[in-house]
């Protein structure tokens, strides 16, 4: 860990699920953090962060410590069809290519590019661990993730050290993957999904803000980051823990009629539920990041008190 400090950061989609409380920590931290956004005056932000437009970018990316990417259509934020997914390449792959663009034309260009990309990376995986090292997977995720990450790389030309950062699903109390699944439970419908042995490959809200930061200070950070917590677990696993920490029964519903059940809900991205990846944070490790949560039963006992 690097004891740096960073005087002033801008944030793409920080008021997101994720970006709101890096904002937060941020600010609290003294740092000058200057959010970007569509429309400025509407964003709601914590004191010591200051919205600005995207036709201000060159000068709002004057100078700065790092710029961290966030910012991008959800991707459970609705059924995949042509016009989302549309939708999903230009909220991510176009928008990084217009920050890399306004980077260019700065005479003290931002020290790093802190970009988001997710750990549909790699696709499905049927066991055995997946580290940075291993290949871009098939089908539409992955090659979205791989689009993102290659306009990240641009800025590489400009001397701007680009690091990109493969979130895992991020559980927070503020919403996202984790209420989706909380809330059958209480109702006493919760149920691996499918045969339930796939990867679940999850991070705590406080890690991921944490990883971030730390590869906005430490120069020693560079290229594919997994953010994920270095103990992923099945679907089922996780959902058994969950089951005990809400004091909930799991149903042994045949995986048959849930797997039929998400793909009716989700059609073509139920195959993002249904399959998944180990995915294991090797190079954070590697760069001596330590985890405030590495095991599951602890993250939930933090966010589900």
């Amino acid at each position: 860990m690097v004891d740096t400090v960073l005087s002033k950061i801008v944030v793409a989609g920080g008021s997101g699920l994720v970006g709101l409380p890096l904002v937060k920590t941020l600010a609290a931290q003294g740092t000058q953090v200057l959010v970007v956004s569509r429309q400025p005056s509407q964003v709601s932000l914590p004191a010591g962060a200051t919205a600005c437009g995207y036709e201000d970018l060159p000068k709002v990316l004057e100078g700065a410590d790092a710029v961290i990417n966030l910012a991008g259509a959800s991707i459970a934020g609705k059924r995949w069809n042509k016009a989302y997914k549309r939708e999903l390449v230009e909220s991510r792959v176009g928008l990084t290519t217009q920050l890399v663009a306004a980077m260019g034309k700065c005479s003290r260009k931002p020290k790093a590019l802190i970009n988001a990309s997710a750990i549909g990376f790699y696709g499905a995986h049927d066991g055995g661990s997946i580290s940075e090292q291993d290949p871009e997977g098939k089908g539409f995720l992955p090659a979205l993730c791989a689009a993102w990450e290659k306009a990240a790389d641009e800025a590489l030309a400009f001397g701007v050290r680009v690091v990109k950062v493969r979130s895992g699903v991020v559980l927070t109390p503020r919403g996202g993957a984790l209420a989706k699944l909380v809330l059958p439970m209480k109702l006493f419908q919760g149920s691996k999904l499918g045969r339930g042995q796939q990867g679940f490959s999850w991070i705590h809200l406080d890690d991921i803000v944490g990883l971030y930061i730390e590869a906005a200070k430490n120069p020693a950070w560079t290229g594919a980051i997994n953010g994920t917590a270095p103990r992923p677990l099945t679907n089922e696993t996780f959902t058994h823990l969950l089951g005990a920490r809400l004091h909930r029964p799991v149903l042994p519903i045949p995986s048959f009629l849930t797997e039929l059940g998400v793909k009716i809900l989700l059609g073509e991205m139920a195959s993002e539920v249904l399959e998944g990846a180990f995915v294991y944070p090797t190079q954070a490790m590697k760069l001596g990041y330590t985890f405030k949560f590495e095991k599951a039963e602890d993250a939930l006992a933090d966010l589900l008190p």
